[in-house]
């Protein structure tokens, strides 16, 4: 395929061309539910497997399957952390552009990140994937960006917040790097092209923020006023991710 699929026949079509690395045989393809049955080798021995396929694995539980019915969901976006059965995301396989978030510090979080430690679990969207820039954002009274993350943990799971009421999503995220001359909330605001985005139309507020289409501008404003880790930040080039 040329692009990205779009829908859950892209989905059955991508998986054609891999199940047999993934060491699958595929006994047949069916209208009805579960879509596939197959045979995963596992050692020496065969197993058969029921597959459903998905464009996102959280539609197999809008279309009301029963997971006790099913082994495998063959997906191209993971975003259902606490899914009961397995899920094969195909957008790992394929090597999909990563993606660029905005995340918050709130003061009470500061000492975690300036803790020392290079990998944390962080609340994150539960549609970040693998791979991810995560560009942390400390709030008032700093109002700056100070370091840069990527998301390399194997999943996002779903658990009990420790700072507020209720659920999150959260995950291992790792840092990159971390910046002696932050990018303040102001800069970005006197920016041409950054003060017309949404997350600063919003004043930064808001749960993990879409930056990807801006990355170019604010990986340029890093490189500027940080020029001692360039090598690093040039990893993060706009070109290669």
């Amino acid at each position: 395929m040329e692009y990205a699929p779009s829908n859950e026949l892209g989905v059955v079509f991508l998986f054609a061309h891999v199940a047999r690395k993934l060491q699958f045989r595929i006994e047949a393809i069916r209208p009805q539910f579960p879509d596939c049955i197959a045979y995963r080798r596992i050692g020496d021995s065969e197993r058969e497997v029921r597959i459903e396929f998905e464009f996102k694995s959280s539609n197999f539980r809008a279309h009301g399957h029963d997971p006790t019915q099913c082994d495998i969901i063959v997906c191209w976006h993971h975003n259902w952390p606490e899914a009961p059965i397995e899920v094969i995301e195909l957008k790992r396989r394929f090597g999909v552009a990563r993606k660029v978030w905005i995340q918050q510090a709130l003061k009470s979080q500061w000492e975690v990140l300036d803790s020392g430690k290079k990998s944390l679990d962080w609340s994150l969207s539960k549609n970040v994937t693998h791979g991810d820039v995560l560009v942390m954002y400390r709030c008032a009274p700093i109002s700056a960006i100070t370091d840069v993350f990527t998301f390399t943990g194997n999943g996002i799971q779903k658990g009990t917040a420790s700072w507020r009421e209720g659920n999150c999503y959260s995950g291992t995220i790792t840092r990159m790097c971390h910046l002696a001359s932050p990018l303040f909330l102001e800069d970005m605001r006197r920016h041409k092209v950054l003060k017309t985005s949404s997350f600063i139309r919003r004043n930064m507020q808001g749960k993990s923020l879409l930056a990807t289409e801006y990355w170019p501008y604010l990986h340029e404003m890093i490189m500027e006023r940080n020029p001692a880790i360039g090598k690093i930040l040039n990893r993060l080039n706009p070109d290669k991710l």
